[in-house]
C-alpha cells in the first residue's frame, strides 16, 4: 500500500482545514479514524493511506494531484473575458477561465437552487455540487448544448465543480450569499443561505424547467445519498481519480440515468 506524509504536507492540511472552516473531529470522521489518530497527520507522526489522501482531496474540492502536489485553493483565479487580459500575477500557477456569461449564469443558477431547495437540512456544499453535476449534464445530454458548462473533476464523493469555491468566495463578499455551518444528523456541513433573489433573465424557460426537474427528483437525498448515486454514472466512472469529467461520456449513459429519449431506429 502506498503512503504519502511530510511536514509540508501535513502543513498544508492545516492550512487547508482552517480555510474552510472546518474541525479537526469532521475531518477524522470522514477519514473513519479517530480525532488523536487525526492529529497525528496534522503533526506529521503518521503517513495518509492513498484512500485517505483522495478523501481529504474531494473535502477540499482538489484533484488528488493538487492536494498531493500541495497547490492552494487561493491560487486558483476565476478570470472573465473581460478581465482576461490585465496584467497576470507571476505567483498564480493555475487558472480558471470562465466567460462572464457562463460565470453569471453559474451564479444566478446557484442562488436559483439556494432559493428552491437552499434551506433544506441536507443541502449543504456537498449536495450542491450532486446537483449543479446532474444540472449540467442532464442538459448536455438532452440538448446537446451547455448550460453553466462547469469543470468537473472526479473525487472519491463524486463529481466536483473547481470553479466553485472561488465564486460562491465572490458571491459572498458581494452580499449575494450567506455561509453558515450546521450539523446533519451528526456531520457537520456548510450551508449557503441566498442573499439575493437570481436574476431569471439569463435563464430561459427551457432550462429553468430542466432545473426544477432535477431538484424535484434529487433534492431529498442526503450528501451521502447523492454521492453514492453519482457513482452509478457513466461520466463517474468512466473516469479516473481526480481526472476531468467529459461532458461527451454522458451519451453512454444507461437506462437509469439517461434523460434523453432516443431514436433506436437505423
Amino acid at each position: 500500500m502506498q503512503y504519502f506524509m511530510s511536514k509540508q504536507l501535513s502543513q498544508y492540511i492545516i492550512k487547508l482545514r482552517k480555510e474552510n472552516s472546518l474541525s479537526q473531529e469532521y475531518l477524522a470522521e470522514e477519514l473513519t479514524i479517530s480525532r488523536p489518530t487525526y492529529m497525528q497527520i496534522e503533526k506529521g507522526e503518521r503517513e495518509l493511506t492513498v484512500s485517505e489522501a483522495e478523501k481529504l482531496s474531494a473535502i477540499f474540492s482538489l484533484s488528488l494531484e493538487d492536494f498531493l502536489n500541495m497547490v492552494s485553493p487561493t491560487e486558483y483565479q476565476v478570470f472573465t473575458e473581460k478581465n482576461k487580459t490585465k496584467k497576470k500575477n507571476k505567483k498564480i500557477d493555475i487558472r480558471i477561465n470562465v466567460p462572464q456569461k457562463n460565470l453569471e449564469k453559474f451564479k444566478q443558477v446557484l442562488l436559483y437552487i439556494l432559493d428552491k431547495v437552499g434551506a433544506k437540512a441536507n443541502i449543504g456544499e456537498t449536495a450542491l455540487y450532486k446537483l449543479l453535476y446532474f444540472i449540467d449534464f442532464d442538459y448536455y445530454e438532452k440538448y446537446e448544448e451547455q448550460l453553466i458548462g462547469a469543470t468537473y473533476i472526479k473525487n472519491h464523493y463524486g463529481p466536483t465543480p473547481i470553479e466553485f469555491k472561488k465564486i460562491i468566495d465572490q458571491m459572498e463578499k458581494q452580499g449575494q450569499v450567506e455561509a453558515v455551518k450546521s450539523k446533519y444528523f451528526q456531520y457537520e456541513q456548510r450551508k449557503y443561505l441566498p442573499r439575493t433573489s437570481p436574476d431569471l433573465s439569463c435563464l430561459s424557460g427551457q432550462e429553468l424547467t430542466l432545473i426544477d426537474d432535477v431538484l424535484h427528483r434529487l433534492s431529498d437525498k442526503s450528501a451521502k445519498e447523492l454521492s453514492e448515486y453519482s457513482h452509478g454514472d457513466i461520466p463517474w466512472k468512466t473516469h479516473k481519480d481526480g481526472e476531468k469529467i467529459d461532458y461527451e461520456s454522458v451519451f453512454y449513459r444507461d437506462d437509469k440515468y439517461s434523460v434523453r429519449e432516443y431514436d433506436d431506429k437505423l
